[in-house]
């Protein structure tokens, strides 16, 4: 066993995650160490320019319960990327940085904003999120407490 995996913690299928950059908190993610990248639901991208960079503006949704609730984030654009989706499509997805938190962890992750609205779950967090922080054990789920 190697020294990183010792600080390593347990996770579940679904786990509870915030996005405070965003504005969000306790959205339920959906762990799928199948995906290389972690994906966010979101509406209505608009991109613009700020400080001669690129940007963009979007809506989330993030109580699955109550779809009128939403919230308008603005963030720089890292890059765009072409995306295999989970139905073989390809789709070109604005990629961003922001900061996660679970549990007592947080940390900066790349994701990906596309439609996920036919999807049960508005957030996919993917292996490269994951990498040198959890183990996952799809036999459970919210493992890790929600933010307070």
């Amino acid at each position: 066993m190697s020294k990183s995996s010792k600080t390593k913690q347990m996770i579940g299928a679904l786990e509870y995650g915030s996005m405070p950059e965003l504005g969000i908190s306790n959205l339920v993610m959906r762990v799928d160490t199948g995906a290389a990248t972690s994906s966010l639901h979101v509406d209505n991208i608009e991109e613009f320019e700020r400080d001669n960079e690129r940007w963009i503006r979007f809506d989330i949704h993030p109580d699955i319960h109550d779809v009128a609730r939403k919230v308008r984030c603005e963030s720089k654009v890292l890059s765009q990327k072409k995306i295999k989706s989970s139905t073989a499509d390809r789709q070109r997805r604005y990629v961003i940085n922001t900061r996660l938190q679970m549990g007592t962890r947080s940390w900066k992750i790349k994701l990906t904003l596309t439609d996920r609205s036919e999807m049960t779950y508005l957030m996919l967090l993917g292996r490269q999120a994951m990498v040198g922080k959890f183990y996952v054990d799809p036999e459970y789920e919210f493992i890790l407490p929600a933010q307070s």
